[in-house]
Formats: structure tokens, sequence, C-alpha cells
């Protein structure tokens, strides 16, 4: 893991906007796999940007989603379906035949396996864009004593829980789909975002390199392209 220090928010977003679109110009029809929050917000913005001024430079990318609360329509304003058409696939021009989401109409369990089934034909992911959560999760990977491989229902711990995008809903959810680490480590290419309120602790405790599936974000210590962009005002 490769630990970049950022002055502000402003700047890692910056930054991670940067790497991004150094791939999309290495990879034209690259596959992307983003997070949701307010972690990404930014670095999407600075994205749109881009592409405001170079509408051809994502016309052929990919994007598969990273992970959805559970028991939302993908009309539900909360959904990370709705968060990536707003904030991603509108502003870069992605078309919706080339956005791979969770299937909320359908049960869990297949919304799972058919998203696993999908990133077998199209995958591996190029680049994955990931926010570390107060926790330690990654997606939907919460920490457990063991971690599921691949995409997976997951029961949501009481900070995933209490997120922004959760605390919206009229009813928290109480579980998640994910996909799982083995399909997060095999991705080309990881930006882990380390910034927001309450943060300090986990952050701390990832920059120590202790790998644990107590703390599933340790796991990408073993990947060998990970950029984190970590925002100073946490050290």
């Amino acid at each position: 893991m490769h630990v970049h220090t950022c002055e502000n928010y402003d700047r890692l977003s910056a930054h991670a906007a940067a790497l991004v679109a150094a791939d999309v110009e290495r990879k034209h029809d690259l596959l992307l796999c983003p997070a949701t929050g307010s972690s990404p917000t930014g670095t999407y913005r600075d994205l749109a940007r881009r592409a405001a001024t170079d509408p051809q430079l994502f016309r052929s990318i990919s994007v598969i989603a990273l992970d959805e609360w559970g028991g939302l329509a993908e009309t539900d304003p909360g959904a990370t379906t709705g968060y990536l058409k707003e904030h991603l696939l509108t502003p870069l021009g992605i078309p919706t035949e080339r956005f791979t989401a969770f299937d909320t109409a359908a049960d869990p369990a297949t919304a799972c396996g058919r998203i696993r089934a999908q990133l077998e034909r199209i995958g591996p992911i190029d680049v994955c864009v990931l926010g570390l959560g107060v926790n330690g999760h990654i997606g939907f990977n919460e920490p457990t004593p063991s971690l599921v491989p691949h995409c997976h229902v997951a029961r949501l711990s009481e900070e995933s829980r209490r997120h922004a995008m959760a605390r919206a809903m009229k009813k928290p959810p109480e579980f998640g789909l994910t996909l799982g680490m083995r399909e997060i480590l095999a991705a080309r290419h990881i930006i882990l975002l380390v910034t927001g309120d309450g943060k300090q602790s986990v952050a701390a405790k990832l920059l120590g390199k202790e790998v644990t599936t107590m703390l599933p974000a340790s796991l990408l210590w073993l990947h060998d392209h990970v950029d984190c962009l970590v925002d100073m005002a946490l050290l």
C-alpha cells in the first residue's frame, strides 16, 4: 500500500480523481467499481469536471456497484444506485447498459449471485474506489472473525446502520449486499479514501499495518497496487 498524505478533503478528492483519470487514459474501456457516501463524493465531482471539458474521456468505461442497502427499491432516494446515477453515471455520460447494479427487486442472495456471475464475465475490476468505514469496513464487509470471500448478503453493524445514508431512511436496513474481499482484492488498482469525521482512531489502526479481519480495510496491505489517500485532519 502506498500512503499519500493530503492537505485537506479537496486535495484528497483531486488526487483520487487524477488517479482514476490516468487509469482511464491508459485503458479507455476499464471497469470501475465505485463506493458511495461522503468520502468519494468530491472525487466524483472532480471527475465530472474532467468529463465536462473532455466528454470522450469516460465514454467507454463500465461501472459495477460495490454494494447496496438491503430491502430498498432501486428508486429509493437512499439506494446506492440512485447516488451513483446522480454523482457519477449521469455526469460522466455512462449509459445504463454499461452499469451493473444489484437487482433490488430480486431475492438478496439471488441478486448477489447475479453480480458475482457478471463480474466473472466482465472482470476483474480495473479500478476500485473505496471509503474507510468508522469501524474499518469496506463495502459492507464488516469486522468479523471470518470474512465471506465473494459477493454476499451481510448483516450490518450498528456503525453502518448509523451511516448518514442510512439515517436518511425511514427504517435503517438490517442487511446489505456487497462484493466480498476476494473480489475487491482481485481489482488491478485500489484507491482507498481515508477521510471524514470520527475516523482518527480507525485511521491510526489501519496505518499501524496489522492485518486482521477485525479491520477489513487492513487486508488491503496484502495488495500490490493500493493508493491510500489520507486526509491530514485525521493525523
